[in-house]
């Protein structure tokens, strides 16, 4: 079992026709992702990469069962494009666009709030590199062929740090259940709480991996979750150990500007909550694959 998708997810990708999402659409197929059809406005009745094309999300809901969307739409448009996903009743939207400015997120948020939480859409991202439950489905920009199935499941901020962790895992041949970027904006849609939640009550997920950054409230209010609700160990890793204050490292949402948002306070933190944290990145693989090995999970 995996968490959010799996090989029978249907699929839809909105913003279809443009160059970098035609791309990570075939890719998408070619893994196994079960990639429906696609959704751009006054583009309905084309194909893509044989797909079809809907001029609608609820166009595409009606003719397809979609229940997934990647939004690949333009920073000016996309906030308005996981609101449609949301009223069409998609289950789970990840939005790789980067560059949506944070009041049309917190638009977005409170958008969400209109629906009981049992019918309320799971937003992953912005500017995120997606899902991926490694053999099931891909959703997502990820490389695909980095990734082992198994049982840590990841949940990550950063892309490439996400990446990282899955290859040193595969040079340990140890697999992942599902990995999930959360993205870097100061307004995403899901929280490490949220997920780790998810992994906490997934049968197939063993054990916990982790990456945060400076900036922002996510890794104490998780640290603060995994102490009262999490039971499976969780192994971490916090970028920005050498950031100076106050300034944006990389991500919109990494920059310290209060107390408890720097690296090392992070550590302090997570490591009081019974968090291994992992000293740099280099390392993350090895002390998983140390924490499995003390918990007889490998």
């Amino acid at each position: 079992m995996s968490i959010l998708i799996d090989r029978n997810t249907p699929v839809i990708v909105q913003g279809i026709t443009g160059k970098m999402a035609r791309f990570h659409t075939a890719d998408m197929v070619k893994y196994g992702t079960n990639v429906v059809g696609g959704v751009v406005p006054g583009k309905g009745g084309v194909k893509v990469e044989g797909l079809p094309v809907f001029d609608t999300v609820a166009e595409a809901v009606e003719n397809t069962s979609a229940e997934a969307s990647l939004v690949f739409v333009p920073p000016p448009f996309a906030a308005d494009s996981i609101m449609e996903a949301a009223d069409a009743g998609i289950k789970y939207s990840v939005c790789i666009t980067d560059g949506i400015p944070a009041q049309d997120m917190i638009r977005v948020k409170r958008y969400m709030y209109r629906y009981p939480i049992e019918k309320r859409m799971v937003l992953t991202g912005p500017n995120c590199a997606g899902t991926i439950s490694p053999g099931e489905a891909l959703l997502g920009i990820m490389p695909g062929h980095i990734y082992l199935q198994g049982t840590v499941g990841i949940v990550s901020r950063s892309g490439t740090l996400g990446y990282e962790a899955a290859e040193q895992l595969k040079a340990h041949g140890i697999g992942v259940s599902t990995s999930v970027g959360i993205g870097g904006d100061p307004i995403n849609g899901s929280s490490f709480k949220d997920i780790l939640q998810r992994f906490e009550e997934d049968d197939d997920t063993h054990i916990i991996c982790m990456i945060g950054e400076i900036g922002g409230p996510q890794e104490a209010e998780a640290a603060a979750y995994i102490k009262e609700h999490v039971k499976k160990p969780v192994v971490a890793y916090v970028a920005g150990l050498t950031a100076p204050k106050g300034r944006t490292m990389g991500h919109a949402g990494a920059i310290i500007s209060a107390f408890g948002e720097s690296a090392s306070e992070k550590v302090e933190i997570l490591s009081a909550a019974g968090v291994t944290v992992a000293p740099n990145p280099a390392v993350i693989g090895d002390t998983i694959a140390k924490v499995m090995k003390q918990k007889a999970l490998i």
